[in-house]
């Protein structure tokens, strides 16, 4: 059974997203900031069919980031299309492909019927909460992990609950003084560093969340 993972980008005072966010700025005010380091990178562009980028720690990072994932769960503000009862036109941010090629188990109050996207990503919403949607990614993933994709209540959900294995946040040297918070209302988890990687862009901490049972 793979672990259940968790990566995000992160000011350096706790925001995942800046103040303000709308449909049409789904990041908050100066939340694109926090992604910079990322669009920056040799594997990015290749990623985006396009040439150039650096080719550093951060790029090998980024190689990385979506490897091993059998399945992925998210928030409905991470797949967007607003709130109340779905507009069906809408398909997520990633157009025809996403890039997950993999299942993804979306959080929502409102049903909606399953969403196969070119590529082998379908996404399936889930209106039962995190309890059903992590049996549904396992089932999927089968020895694969599963990741996390956010958005930050997503992620605060399931660390509260004590069912997040792994969390790699990529501290980027921002102060947004405002936004959404990843860690607020999570309990105090233990946290085992057990990889860092840094550059002058972004430091990249792997933690291993400790629980209950292997304390």
């Amino acid at each position: 059974m793979g672990s259940v993972t968790c990566q995000m980008s992160i000011s350096l005072d706790g925001f995942v997203a800046g103040p303000n966010q709308s449909i049409e700025n789904p990041i908050g005010e100066g939340g694109m900031r926090l992604h910079q380091w990322m669009f920056d990178t040799a594997s990015w562009k290749r990623q985006q069919g396009e040439t150039g980028g650096a080719r550093s720690a951060d790029s090998d990072v980024v190689d990385g980031l979506l490897q091993g994932n059998g399945a992925y769960i998210m928030g409905r503000k991470m797949f967007g299309g607003g709130d109340g009862q779905w507009d069906e036109s809408w398909t997520g941010w990633w157009g025809d492909e996403p890039p997950y090629h993999a299942p993804v188990f979306v959080l929502t109050h409102h049903p909606r019927k399953p969403l196969p996207m070119r590529g082998g990503t379908t996404f399936t919403f889930v209106t039962e909460g995190i309890a059903s949607a992590l049996p549904q990614a396992r089932a999927a993933a089968g020895d694969k992990d599963i990741a996390i994709a956010g958005g930050a209540s997503a992620v605060r959900q399931y660390l509260a609950a004590g069912l997040l294995d792994e969390l790699y946040l990529h501290i980027v040297p921002v102060i947004l003084g405002s936004g959404e918070r990843l860690l607020q209302g999570v309990g105090d988890p233990a946290l085992e560093p057990v990889k860092v990687v840094a550059s002058p862009a972004v430091t990249h901490v792997k933690y291993r969340v400790v629980h209950e049972q292997r304390r």
